[in-house]
């Protein structure tokens, strides 16, 4: 366990933030101020940590008080010695005796050292400034001066950027650089160390990290975005939201997309949303597709010949359901197609561009949202994130994309080729549909949809529901059924053979595989296993 000495002057706030949340499990061996009537001495005794005032007397030298210091020090164990304000020059009769010593600077090293750099980066006029933490250095001469050039010279650990706003003053941009900067920076820090990940080469002047270097998920996640649109309200009336745009995405992409009827109402923050998920279903198919969403699930998918027939299949899966959707495909839109999207009311389309015919049929639709995306192209966001209360998850796309050689046959019927196809069709769909999530297909469109659920057999029962209520000219009967994770018990396979469900493909995985392998066998089912799950929780 990494044991830390805090050095602080005032409040130590940094200082404190780190006791409280005990980055890579360091804590405090003890707290030293050089002023006894400093905040942090209170601070630090709430949470029971010893502390130590160590003043400077009239006359004393530097080296002399660093010294006293060091005895006051010398009673406790520790390995990194944090600063905080600490209101001196530390010089090697410190640095040289005690281990590695941070210290957080309130600017992005090497701008704006010094007492003052937040007022040096107002008077800059910077847009963005932040803090740094770096390792301490000794910044004076032999006879104890202080050298200007050195000081806040040392090598850089970490930093983090901070906005700055127009109407800052010194002050609202000291809180910010702390509770967006500092607060954020130093326990990293202070986590690398107490995880043995840091290295420092003093001669080059350099810092190195291990792992921080990944691309995919390094150390750090350190993004930007720039607000491109005000939008009239969030999920619901009452919230307040915006679109930020990634200039550096060149995936094809609902933000920042153009609709071509200029007249029609823009996009709400839930057309974004579920215009997102729509198309990233359609991008997953080859063939012409189209895939109609409410609520970020698909009410249908299909892909046929041609991308009428595509949509045709598609919403006949559940058309009360697509009502007021969000049509996607992944071909031109052409008038075909056009006339049959605007048969119905749809909230959105969108597609990688448009005939000039099909524009002239979508615009008569006076509210009818048509964004172009452009050509799809090769370009691939390789990861997915959700912010949290506190945090960001972040985790690599789901791309896995099967082939019938990936498939194991469990149980004593083989499914047919066509079964495989359209096993293969409902492993991509699915994929793009709410857990627990159910999916009935017949060849490559869907049949039912169970969406969403806390219980695996529900979204069987919806499914089938959907299948054999809403679906116009489809049935459960004969179709596959795909399950994004396994099946707990057999219930959801008894379920499906009184559906007609002839074949299904799934995970595998479970404690109960043998039980639900042999409620397929019983059912006269044929089951592939995939050995890997597709969960969509968001």
């Amino acid at each position: 366990m990494t044991r830390i000495a805090g050095m602080a002057s005032n409040r130590g706030r940094n200082l404190m933030h780190v006791a409280d949340i005990a980055p890579g499990g360091a804590e405090f061996a003890v707290v030293l101020t050089n002023d006894a009537d400093a905040p942090v001495l209170e601070k630090a005794a709430e949470r029971g940590v010893p502390t130590e005032v160590v003043e400077r007397e009239e006359g004393e030298s530097r080296q002399e008080h660093e010294a006293r210091v060091n005895d006051a020090l010398a009673e406790y164990e520790f390995d990194l010695v944090c600063l905080d304000g600490y209101m001196r020059i530390l010089s090697d009769a410190f640095l040289g005796v005690q281990p590695t010593t941070l210290n957080v600077h309130p600017s992005l090293l090497p701008s704006f050292p010094g007492m003052d750099a937040w007022g040096d980066a107002l008077a800059a006029d910077v847009s963005v400034s932040g803090c740094t933490v770096h390792v301490v250095t000794d910044a004076t001469d032999a006879e104890g001066e202080i050298i200007e050039s050195e000081v806040d010279g040392g090598p850089v650990v970490t930093q983090e950027p901070v906005p700055v706003y127009e109407g800052d003053d010194e002050d609202t941009l000291a809180e910010r650089i702390l509770y967006q900067g500092e607060f954020a920076a130093y326990p990293r820090a202070v986590r690398w160390f107490a995880e043995g990940n840091v290295h420092i080469d003093y001669e080059a002047g350099e810092v190195t990290v291990d792992s921080d270097t990944a691309e995919q998920l390094p150390e750090r996640h350190v993004e930007t975005a720039d607000r491109d649109t005000e939008l009239r309200y969030g999920e619901n009336p009452h919230q307040d939201a915006a679109v930020y745009v990634d200039n550096t995405c060149e995936e094809a992409s609902v933000v920042g997309a153009p609709q071509r009827n200029e007249g029609a109402k823009g996009m709400s923050y839930n057309n974004y949303n579920d215009t997102d998920a729509a198309l990233g279903m359609v991008k997953e198919f080859d063939e012409p597709a189209c895939a109609v969403i409410k609520h970020t699930n698909p009410a249908g998918c299909a892909t046929a010949d041609t991308l009428a027939d595509a949509y045709e299949r598609a919403l006949s899966t559940d058309a009360k359901s697509a009502f007021g959707g969000i049509v996607a495909l992944n071909r031109t839109c052409d008038a075909a197609t056009a006339d049959k999207v605007v048969d119905s009311f749809k909230e959105v389309v969108v597609a990688p561009g448009y005939t000039d015919d099909a524009l002239d049929v979508l615009t008569e639709k006076k509210n009818l949202r048509v964004l172009d995306v452009g050509e799809f192209g090769d370009e691939y966001e390789p990861l997915t994130q959700k912010d949290l209360v506190g945090g960001r998850l972040i985790q690599e796309r789901d791309d896995q994309t099967l082939s019938a050689e990936d498939l194991e046959v469990v149980t004593e019927r083989e499914p047919t080729d066509e079964q495989i196809e359209s096993m293969l069709f409902a492993w991509q769909t699915i994929k793009h549909v709410k857990s627990n999530a159910i999916l009935f297909a017949t060849g490559t469109e869907t049949v039912g949809v169970g969406a969403g659920q806390v219980s695996r057999v529900d979204a069987v029962e919806i499914a089938t529901m959907k299948a054999d209520r809403d679906a116009d000219g489809k049935s459960a009967e004969g179709a596959v059924m795909a399950s994004d994770a396994f099946f707990p018990f057999p219930d959801g396979i008894e379920k499906a053979a009184e559906a007609g469900i002839e074949a299904v493909i799934q995970p595998g995985g479970s404690v109960n595989d043998e039980d639900v392998i042999e409620a397929a066998d019983e059912n006269d089912i044929a089951m592939v296993m995939t050995g890997q799950r597709c969960f969509r929780h968001d």
